[in-house]
């Protein structure tokens, strides 16, 4: 008897979960949203860029406010000195060997950054995917050892660099865990990969990723982030001209 009454419990117990509803795909996009889009970050970083055999390790310091303005100084011996402003529309990076100003624009966003699997595109936007993209819910897999929704995303505007997206997001704690960037073709450009993410303030923010540039034979970049600070407001000198040529 008890038996039976056992597996009749497991039987409705299995039937609830089966009838969970999946959030919506427009929900769980809010979710990554939530999580990882920022009024204003200040952090340490590190780039380990991994290339044909070789390793790069760059530090920095960075600031950023909403999506735009940022700030980032380099500190590594090969590197010190060398600093990148947005503002707005404009990206601009200072080099200490010339001591010049240098406006990055047009097809160069698209150029790797410091020889990383990062565009300078990837490293300032903070812009929502909400925003941006039409999710779809895509199914249910296991990522990892974790369960994970996937969402394909297409793009609102024919000027995103990457028309298509595929997202796996943790079904627990709502982690983007991994995420895939195609061209309108459907050629797979980018992945990237979640390392360790931690709690900040009732959010679940990325420390540590690993991005993979797959038009680059050979490489990844391993990026962390140390000292984070979210939503602290940053004075308008950190993102000013003066502050970059200083």
């Amino acid at each position: 008897m008890r038996k039976v009454l056992f597996q009749v419990i497991l039987f409705f117990g299995s039937l609830s979960v089966f009838a969970q509803a999946a959030p919506s795909a427009a929900e769980l996009l809010r979710r990554v949203d939530d999580n990882e889009v920022y009024s204003t970050i200040e952090y340490e970083g590190e780039m380990i860029i991994d290339y044909q055999n070789r390793q790069y390790v760059k530090t920095m310091k960075a600031y950023a406010r909403g999506n735009s303005d940022s700030f980032v100084e380099f500190q590594n011996p090969e590197d010190r000195g060398t600093k990148y402003l947005k503002k707005g529309l404009r990206l601009y990076v200072y080099s200490p060997d010339n001591e010049e100003v240098m406006l990055i624009s047009g097809h160069m966003l698209k150029e790797s950054m410091m020889g990383s699997d990062l565009s300078y595109e990837d490293t300032i936007d903070n812009e929502s995917l909400s925003s941006r993209y039409n999710p779809v819910l895509a199914g249910s897999e296991t990522w990892n050892n974790r369960g994970a929704w996937v969402l394909e995303l297409s793009a609102k505007r024919r000027t995103e660099s990457y028309p298509k997206q595929k997202l796996w997001i943790d079904k627990e704690n709502n982690d983007l865990l991994h995420y895939e960037l195609f061209a309108l073709s459907g050629s797979k450009l980018k992945e990237y990969t979640l390392l360790r993410a931690e709690n900040f303030g009732g959010r679940r923010f990325p420390v540590e990723s690993e991005m993979r540039d797959l038009l680059r034979r050979g490489s990844k970049t391993t990026f962390i982030l140390r000292s984070v600070v979210l939503d602290r407001p940053i004075p308008d000198s950190v993102f000013s001209t003066r502050n970059l040529e200083r």
